[in-house]
């Protein structure tokens, strides 16, 4: 039985799992009556304690069966997933297929219980998806998904992810991709429920002229604490990599943001760039950031920045000259900032969910 990661590793140094250790979790219940799913109007698959509801979902014809796979690597999250993982989607795009919007929603509702679906999609050359994520839920629980995608040359995914877990859950997402020759990986995840969360990507660009776009928002208070871990490895000719977090932290809120870019030796006209900025609306919020640079290749563009602050004093004076109310300045400014991080999102079903989700996120603070 593999454990739960320490801060003793490098990698887990700023997220402290010792309140996900402490709770003794059961195997999934049956599936609970579903919350109000997700209003948007596009195939979905739905699971319910991990368990797949093939009433609530979608007849697709890309959808396979779900089976257990070996698992390689060392990461211990992905360990304990392949321990236990009983359900997952399996998508399979044939090549040259458009397959429009999937919605794949995940609920929880019960005691003390964890769950670890396994998920896969594969895209062959020339194919599109756009896949739109929602995790909700009521009570404590472990949400501990594993996805693996697989990009064939030319094959294009759009992935948004908006975690929105119950405030007593932990919801500890990895997610893997392998890119070929000019493919292309835009990902969008936005942080605001779960008292511990983390989204771990490890994109691989083994082609030439492949792209990946890791962006993310952190909306968290109390005591929350969300974490965005990126390891993003160029390992072929002439590809691009973005890395956008954004973060707006309330109370004694933590964000962490470790993001790493490696480029191999073959990596020539590697073109890198990461930046994330925090925003701390009160004095005990906190923003840890890690970037790293790991290059061995010498023809690259490779850089980082970092910003932490508070709200600009002076453009809130302005905006309240204006006669705009305090509240109503503190949102407007708020919003300003989170823009950059949303350019990305194209598909107007996940732009309007995160807009709204962003909205009420502004007007409970």
């Amino acid at each position: 039985m593999t454990a739960l990661p320490t801060r003793k590793l490098e990698a887990w140094r700023y997220t402290d799992l010792r309140a996900l250790s402490a709770i003794s979790f059961t195997a999934p219940a049956s599936p609970p009556t579903p919350l109000s799913l997700p209003d948007l109007a596009i195939p979905r698959l739905v699971f319910l304690n991990g368990i797949f509801a093939p009433h609530l979902s979608s007849e697709l014809s890309f959808l396979q069966p779900f089976t257990p796979v070996a698992e390689h690597s060392a990461q211990p999250l992905t360990q304990i997933n392949a321990e236990h993982a009983q359900a997952g989607m399996t998508l399979l795009i044939p090549p040259g297929v458009d397959a429009g919007s999937v919605l794949l929603v995940s609920q929880a509702s019960g005691g003390s219980m964890a769950f670890h679906p396994r998920h896969r999609i594969t895209l062959g050359a020339g194919a599109r998806l756009t896949l739109i994520e929602v995790a909700q839920g009521d009570g404590v629980y472990w949400h501990n998904p594993v996805m693996d995608i697989t990009l064939a040359d030319d094959a294009a995914l759009a992935h948004y992810r908006l975690q929105d877990e119950s405030r007593e859950a932990f919801h500890l997402a990895t997610i893997r991709a392998d890119l070929a020759k000019t493919a292309s990986y835009e990902s969008f995840t936005a942080l605001l429920g779960g008292q511990i969360s983390r989204a771990e990507f490890h994109v691989r660009l083994q082609g030439t002229g492949g792209h990946a776009h890791i962006n993310a928002a952190l909306l968290l208070g109390g005591s929350q604490l969300g974490d965005i871990t990126s390891v993003i490895t160029h390992a072929a000719k002439g590809c691009t990599s973005r890395q956008t977090v954004k973060s707006v932290l309330s109370g004694a809120a933590r964000g962490v943001f470790q993001g790493r870019i490696e480029v191999d030796r073959i990596a020539q006209k590697t073109d890198g760039y990461q930046m994330t900025q925090a925003l701390l609306l009160s004095d005990t919020a906190e923003m840890d950031i890690k970037p790293e640079l790991q290059i061995f290749a010498d023809d690259v563009k490779c850089s980082h920045g970092a910003t932490i602050g508070a709200l600009d004093a002076e453009q809130l004076f302005y905006l309240r000259s204006r006669g705009i109310a305090p509240d109503d300045a503190r949102a407007m400014l708020i919003r300003a900032f989170l823009t950059e991080a949303l350019e990305s999102v194209t598909s107007e079903p996940a732009l309007a969910m995160f807009e709204t989700e962003f909205a009420q996120f502004q007007a409970a603070r």
